[in-house]
């Protein structure tokens, strides 16, 4: 009686200490969530709106690193052992999540918010096309972040000011015809901006005062988005540009060298070295080159494989005559997707998405195609963004491959899963992590082949050719950002060993030198993923299913790569 007592007690003690494990980790996320919605959600802080489009001055930016170390130091006090799987996945990513913040605010990368494609007056810019206003509370909102640009440009400015002192800056190589992204916003007069086009459509419940009171206040309003890339368009010309570096890799800035160890570290999610990522580069360009002669020489062609690329980039048979061409390919190959998705996946998304161009403002400078997400709670879709800028640049042989990483089952299938977690923290229905995300979307186009696309010689070109890319990216990012390659030898790299258009070799450099690290994650990822399919399919033997393994691998959402190998571990133990 008393042997089962103790028993009895020291069981109880367990279950208390793990509840109490629990309810300290909830209580940290809770925390953390609320924290971060009152830093994104600020309400106007007068009648102009103010602040609507949050606070990024550099008191905010500490303030939010010393909630990320207090944060974090709760974290650690967490008794792990006594977690469940859901809890333990839970705490990872907020650690993983809440040391990445801390890193980048230590490393001052908050002083550098521009990238060769992307920037905060993008995503504004983005943003504000997007909008359609349906009640009058929209239209207010959709008025007072017009109203709020040019504070929130100021905000950025004083931060960048910041980093011209401290050594922190944007490389110059980036910036030709970068002023395409923020001049064209820029107008005399407001029926010429993109951003007055809610004024000009109303519901037709609104009546004729409201109407008038709406379009005034909107025109007002577009005028001071307009000063706001007025007043950033003066500092890029005046200050910025001529403060740029001159050499691309970030090992030229203050602490650089330190800074991308860290990122090698953050975007493959492991504890990877610049060296052997390198090292592992050069691996997977020499065994796709060999794959590659093989599909060539598929094809009939008697020149070498520098004559092939020549022919393939030259050809006119591998390119659209029209952008609506183009996009019509890019959405034919998106439905045959659709239609095979049930054969390879269990649980498919609810929310739909549409194929789309690139906007206009950011095409020239912009990737060949992107996945743009959009939360359930809006009125759109998820959109395949096709570029049709340039169209001697954007070959069809890619096509199926880039809609099947951009799309489905790539990007949108993934990103709309994630939105669809049960029983999680919210920050993980929109956490995105490089190595998990375009990992899958890259062994997705691996995937295609077993889909039945590919069928000619050139469409398989196509897939190694993107395959090769991300490759390449290994050898590439490391090469400018550790071992001092320029751009050129960075453009001359990609266009010897892949079929890209050099237009989509330049702009591609010019991503990897603005954005180190983030190009590392396709390859690393999916080879992780690969890997661990391998795993599965020797381990289960008869009992694999390909639908089951995908949705183990997305039955978590995003997640960190060491995660994702226990998901699958756990996987097979349950399959077995």
């Amino acid at each position: 009686m008393k042997r089962f007592l103790l028993l009895f007690l020291s069981t109880l003690a367990l279950t208390a200490f793990g509840q109490q494990a629990n309810e300290k980790l909830k209580i940290v996320i809770d925390e953390y969530e609320n924290f971060q919605k009152i830093g994104y959600n600020n309400k106007p802080t007068d009648s102009l709106g103010t602040g609507i489009l949050g606070d990024v001055s550099l008191e905010k930016y500490e303030k939010n690193y010393n909630a990320y170390k207090g944060f974090l130091a709760k974290i650690n006090q967490i008794e792990v052992s006594k977690l469940n799987r859901t809890e333990l996945i839970n705490l990872e990513l907020l650690k993983f999540l809440l040391l990445e913040n801390i890193n980048e605010f230590e490393f001052d990368a908050h002083l550098n918010p521009l990238l060769a494609d992307a920037g905060f007056h993008m995503g504004y810019a983005s943003m504000m096309r997007n909008a359609s206003p349906r009640n009058l509370q929209d239209y207010q909102r959709h008025i007072q972040r017009l109203r709020d640009f040019p504070r929130y440009v100021q905000q950025h400015i004083d931060l960048m000011r910041l980093g011209i002192k401290k050594g922190i800056v944007q490389a110059r190589v980036i910036f030709d015809g970068y002023d395409g992204t923020y001049k064209p916003y820029i107008v005399d007069s407001p029926e010429k901006s993109e951003f007055y086009a809610p004024f000009t459509r109303f519901p037709s419940t609104f009546n004729e005062n409201l109407k008038q009171k709406l379009t005034a206040d909107g025109k007002a309003a577009v005028m001071e988005a307009s000063k706001g890339f007025k007043l950033f368009s003066d500092f890029m010309d005046k200050e910025y540009i001529p403060a740029a570096r001159t050499k691309e890799g970030i090992s030229n800035c203050t602490n650089g060298k330190a800074y991308y160890e860290m990122l090698v570290k953050y975007y493959s999610t492991m504890q990877m070295s610049v060296e052997e990522v390198h090292k592992k580069g050069l691996e997977e360009v020499a065994r796709i080159r060999k794959e590659m002669e093989e599909v060539k020489a598929q094809t009939g062609f008697k020149g070498d494989f520098k004559a092939f690329l020549t022919f393939l980039r030259t050809d006119p048979q591998f390119y659209a005559k029209t952008p609506l061409e183009l996009m019509k390919e890019a959405s034919y190959i998106a439905k045959q997707v659709d239609g095979k998705l049930p054969a390879y996946f269990g649980k498919l998304p609810r929310q739909s998405y549409g194929v789309e161009p690139v906007p206009a403002a950011i095409a020239p400078k912009y990737t060949g195609g992107r996945y743009s997400p959009s939360s359930p709670e809006s009125y759109r879709a998820g959109h395949y963004w096709v570029n049709t800028y340039n169209l001697p640049s954007r070959p069809l042989y890619n096509l199926e491959a880039l809609t099947l990483h951009e799309a489905v089952p790539g990007h949108h299938l993934q990103i709309a899963l994630n939105y669809e977690l049960e029983n999680v923290p919210d920050f993980r229905k929109r956490l995105y992590l490089s190595a998990y995300g375009e990992g899958w979307a890259l062994y997705t186009e691996h995937l295609g082949d077993e889909m039945g696309f590919y069928k000619n010689p050139y469409s398989k070109f196509g897939k190694l050719t993107y395959e090769m890319w991300r490759a390449c990216r290994l050898v590439v990012d490391t090469g400018i950002h550790a071992y001092g390659w320029g751009r050129q030898e960075s453009i001359d790299y990609l266009a010897n060993n892949t079929a890209l258009s050099l237009h989509e070799c330049t702009t591609e450099t010019d991503r990897y030198i603005s954005w180190p690290g983030q190009a590392l994650s396709y390859k690393i990822g999916e080879l992780k993923i690969r890997e661990l399919r391998k795993k599965a399919e020797t381990e289960l033997g008869e009992k694999f299913n390909i639908r089951d393994f995908h949705d183990a691998v997305l039955s978590e959402g995003t997640v960190t790569l060491p995660l994702l190998e226990r998901i699958i571990d756990d996987y097979i133990k349950q399959k077995k």
